[in-house]
C-alpha cells in the first residue's frame, strides 16, 4: 500500500470509528464557537471544561478503546490548558 493509500485507509478507519462512537456516545456536547457574538472568554472556558468532562466520561465508559491512550493524553493536556486559562482569565 502506498503512503497516500495508507493515509486514505487510515482516514476511512477514523471516520468509521467516529461514526460508531458517535452512535454510542450519549449526550454529545454542544460545539463551542468562539466567533459567536457575545461569547466571553469565561463562557468559552466553561464550555471547553464541559466538553472535557464529556470526553472523560466517554473514555471511562469504554468508548473508542483503540484511541483510549491518545484521548486520555489529550484530555489531560486540555485540563492543564484550561487550568492555565482559568488563572489568566478568572471568572467573575
Amino acid at each position: 500500500m502506498t503512503a497516500p493509500n495508507a493515509a486514505a485507509a487510515s482516514a476511512a478507519d477514523v471516520s468509521a470509528d467516529a461514526a460508531a462512537g458517535t452512535a454510542a456516545a450519549v449526550g454529545d456536547p454542544g460545539i463551542a464557537d468562539p466567533s459567536t457574538p457575545g461569547m466571553s472568554t469565561a463562557d468559552l472556558i466553561s464550555q471547553l471544561q464541559a466538553d472535557r468532562l464529556w470526553l472523560l466520561r466517554q473514555i471511562d465508559a469504554g468508548l473508542w478503546p483503540q484511541w483510549r491512550l491518545d484521548l486520555a493524553a489529550l484530555e489531560r493536556e486540555l485540563g492543564q490548558l484550561l487550568d492555565q486559562a482559568g488563572e489568566r482569565f478568572p471568572q467573575s
